[in-house]
């Protein structure tokens, strides 16, 4: 996961009739979507036999993917991208929620097809497995709407106990900073992280942690969501691409995945969706193969 983004977050802007749109369109879309025969010839023979494609994501990060009100069904904008782009390779979808810390080594291990999990492609990512881009995030800071530390920067948070999501850019990023509060002879920030954003979120609220780090639609999302409880504070950093992520061993699976993403980005069921949730301002509709910058 994850680094948020810079750009505003517009969330819900149409309400109901927003998510109602999104459902006919995506209730409908899956049903009725021709597969792509160019893109399915580049499925893996292994995974075309089969004819599902499981796709784990941490279901803990909405909007991007979080349980729906019935308890157990992934839903959000990687689902709904999920459920867009493998019918067009012929296949259908298992989407599987799982601990974001455990996706790439279930990658690698052929445990799992695909992750789509607000996966920011970093270059370190990009030596354990491959990641089609296709969407722009960065990183931003919440804390309690009441009492919170002064948080205007990364830089701000010496001192600070900060819950973040294990295994997150976020993670890295407060984990990093804490040489540099010792350089700057301060004190360092101590990281707390939580296999879930929702202890992380948790640790927030009951005053564990006085900061909280996100990438910024997530962010921007729980804030809406807390009903008064968070708030967003200092300036978002770090803008960076999100990536489905695929086993290296699966040669040709990301090319299939990127000609479908464009197929979608032509028809414009790409933007829906992202409209649905609230976060067009990240789109990307230029998808590349392992676009990491750093």
């Amino acid at each position: 996961m994850h680094a948020s983004a810079v750009r505003p977050t517009s969330l819900r802007a149409c309400g109901a009739c927003a998510l109602l749109a999104g459902v006919l369109l995506l209730g409908t879309s899956t049903a009725l979507a021709a597969v792509d025969k160019k893109a399915a010839a580049l499925v893996p023979a292994a995974i075309a036999k089969k004819g599902t494609v499981t796709v784990a994501a941490d279901a803990t990060y909405a909007p991007n993917e979080f349980i729906g009100s019935n308890g157990h069904t992934v839903v959000g904008m990687d689902a709904d991208l999920a459920n867009a782009i493998f019918p067009l390779l012929g296949l259908k979808v298992n989407m599987v929620n799982a601990t974001f810390a455990t996706i790439i080594p279930g990658l690698t291990s052929g445990k799992f097809d695909v992750g789509m999990s607000s996966f920011t492609d970093t270059k370190a990512r990009e030596k354990q497995v491959n990641f089609v881009d296709y969407f722009e995030a960065g990183t931003s800071f919440f804390e309690k709407s009441s009492g919170g530390p002064a948080v205007t920067n990364l830089a701000s948070i010496c001192g600070l106990k900060v819950a973040v999501e294990s295994g997150t850019t976020e993670q890295t990023d407060a984990d990093g900073q804490v040489s540099k509060c010792k350089a700057s002879h301060k004190t360092p920030d101590i990281v707390l992280p939580f296999p879930t954003q929702a202890e992380a979120n948790l640790a927030l609220s009951s005053g564990r942690a006085q900061v909280g780090m996100a990438d910024s639609p997530v962010a921007a999302y729980q804030v809406k969501q807390s009903n008064g409880t968070f708030k967003l504070v200092g300036q978002s950093y770090g803008v960076a691409p999100y990536g489905i992520a695929v086993p290296k061993q699966d040669g040709t699976l990301d090319k299939a995945i990127l000609v479908a993403l464009q197929d979608l980005d032509a028809n414009g069921q790409y933007l829906a969706i992202l409209k649905k949730w609230g976060i067009q301002s990240g789109a990307d509709t230029h998808p590349v193969i392992d676009g990491a910058t750093s």
